[in-house]
């Protein structure tokens, strides 16, 4: 990726523009793979198709609001909104890898987590699709026009009720990508391989806790880049990318997604030629309700 990581340079607000892929201009893909995985995730069907307010969006919740019908849970998404861009590339060697950024420590709340680019929803958002591109330009420099959106997933419900929405898009020439990040917001920008999300191994393990009298589970992911940097990727996050893997490659995770109560759960959710997917996604937050059961994680970290 030609983004510089950790970049601290002077940050211009920017405004909305009108997308190319939005005024009907013919598509032309260099990566055949992309072109591909765009036309799968074009036929996907959401269900039911926490914002910061110094932005991005970051919790140890993250139960798809589908998940949450299925348990009976009488909760509703507040009306305020928010969007994340799940923004993936491929390498030369034709890996996957998802865009995410590391917050400040200064941040308000949230301080130094990990997160996928996006915030809360402004008054003149039309849809979250232009609240996740123009958070993601706003952050970390990424150019909307650049961007093919190709999906956009069900909520998930934050600890607060805040509706969640993923975005999916596709970044088929990463060469134009210059990155300049929001030094208030963004610490550092870094690339993961999404497949790493389905993969069970020594750097995932899980929490499990309780939410609204629910057993859920929180699922970590630890990650080391080519330089050496280590991030922790995890909740509401971790929850999203789950399951924006699974709709990619069309399979369920290695590991079991979610906790004992969730078992019975048949995500009525579809891909692709009406397969539905049926282990994608979901991880609560923590609140004065909720309650760690236990710590099944690999022996290093008890």
């Amino acid at each position: 990726m030609a983004a510089e990581v950790g970049s601290r340079v002077q940050y211009v607000p920017v405004k909305y523009q009108a997308y190319p892929w939005q005024r009907g201009s013919p598509e032309v893909w260099i990566s055949p793979k992309l072109k591909s995985i765009a036309e799968q995730l074009r036929q996907y069907s959401s269900p039911g198709s926490s914002a910061d307010e110094d932005g991005g969006v970051t919790s140890s919740v993250g139960m798809p609001a589908s998940v949450a019908s299925l348990n009976d849970l009488n909760v509703f998404p507040t009306k305020k909104r928010a969007a994340v861009l799940v923004c993936l590339h491929q390498t030369p060697e034709g890996e996957l890898r998802v865009i995410l950024t590391k917050r400040t420590a200064s941040m308000s709340s949230h301080s130094g987590e990990v997160c996928l680019p996006g915030g809360k929803r402004d008054e003149g958002d039309v849809d979250d699709t232009v609240t996740a591109l123009r958070e993601a330009q706003e952050e970390i420099g990424l150019e909307p026009s650049h961007v093919r959106v190709v999906a956009v997933l069900e909520q998930f419900l934050s600890k607060d009720l805040l509706g969640v929405t993923p975005v999916i898009g596709l970044l088929d020439d990463v060469s134009n990508f210059r990155a300049v990040v929001n030094p208030h917001e963004v610490e550092s920008l870094f690339e993961a391989p999404l497949e790493m999300f389905l993969k069970e191994s020594e750097k995932h393990w899980f929490e499990e806790r309780v939410w609204l009298g629910v057993k859920y589970r929180v699922h970590f992911f630890d990650y080391t880049t080519h330089l050496g940097e280590k991030f922790l990727i995890w909740g509401l996050t971790a929850s999203i990318l789950i399951r924006s893997a699974s709709l990619v490659y069309q399979r369920e995770p290695d590991f079991v997604e979610f906790a004992p109560d969730f078992s019975a759960i048949v995500n009525s959710s579809k891909a692709l030629g009406g397969k539905s997917v049926d282990s994608l996604g979901a991880t609560p937050e923590k609140n004065s309700e909720e309650s760690v059961l236990s710590w099944p994680g690999p022996p290093s970290r008890l």
